[in-house]
């Protein structure tokens, strides 16, 4: 499937800016405005480290420079007063259905988004599976995991790590952690810079806000996107 286009990511690019409190080292952005995009495949990504896919966010940041709309500086991007306002206009087309959502989600709300996303696009997805939170398989009968999840509203960090490290050297899985708050990034970052390193282009890191935004975005075209996946 192709990348999406340039101006489809720019605004999901201001978006995690805010979200981030204004500014956010690159590499980062890679990996989180893969969520926004359900169609990618892990080829199609190949670990964040796809130079088409890097090229594309680079383009978009370009774009948004140049319209005042954030700064880049080494890597690093800030968005501007501008940019937080087209942010804030993009979104209140959508403030009255953000009202309806804006309720903080548990650990299982997030399991069962994750087991929905997964079945819209085509996996056999279940909660807890052996000592993981989700899983999701090509088929019922498949022996290898496909995608697992950790979801970590609380806890050790470096607990779900270390589980996500062991799907992936047994059977070459592809691990994500859903954190509950931004404020736990940090916290992620720091064990991926430190302990566990080894994993750090491989793990998808992303937060209960974004799986919400991705569960919404996809339901909407779940039946088209059955439509494609049929054999």
């Amino acid at each position: 499937m192709p990348l999406p286009k340039t101006s489809s990511i720019e605004i999901p690019i201001l978006q995690e800016l805010v979200a981030t409190g204004g500014s956010d080292n690159l590499r980062f952005i890679y990996e989180r405005l893969i969520a926004y995009f359900p169609q990618l495949t892990e080829a199609e990504i190949k670990n964040n480290r796809n130079k088409s896919w890097r090229s594309a966010v680079q383009k978009a940041g370009k774009i948004l420079e140049q319209k005042n709309f954030i700064r880049r500086n080494r890597g690093f991007w800030t968005i501007t007063a501008k940019g937080t306002s087209e942010v804030q206009t993009e979104a209140s087309g959508f403030a009255a259905v953000e009202k309806e959502i804006a309720a903080p989600l548990s650990h299982t709300e997030v399991q069962e988004m994750l087991i929905e996303i997964g079945e819209n696009l085509g996996f056999y997805a279940v909660s807890e599976f052996e000592f993981y939170d989700v899983v999701w398989r090509e088929t019922p009968a498949s022996r290898r995991i496909s995608h697992v999840f950790e979801v970590q509203s609380k806890g050790n960090i470096d607990s779900a790590f270390a589980k996500l490290k062991r799907a992936y050297q047994n059977q070459r899985t592809k691990p994500f952690l859903i954190l509950s708050s931004e404020r736990d990034l940090n916290r992620a970052r720091k064990s991926l810079s430190g302990e566990f390193q080894d994993i750090e282009s491989i793990v998808t890191v992303l937060t209960f806000e974004q799986i919400r935004r991705v569960n919404r975005n996809l339901t909407g075209i779940a039946e088209i996107i059955k439509e494609f996946l049929l054999k």
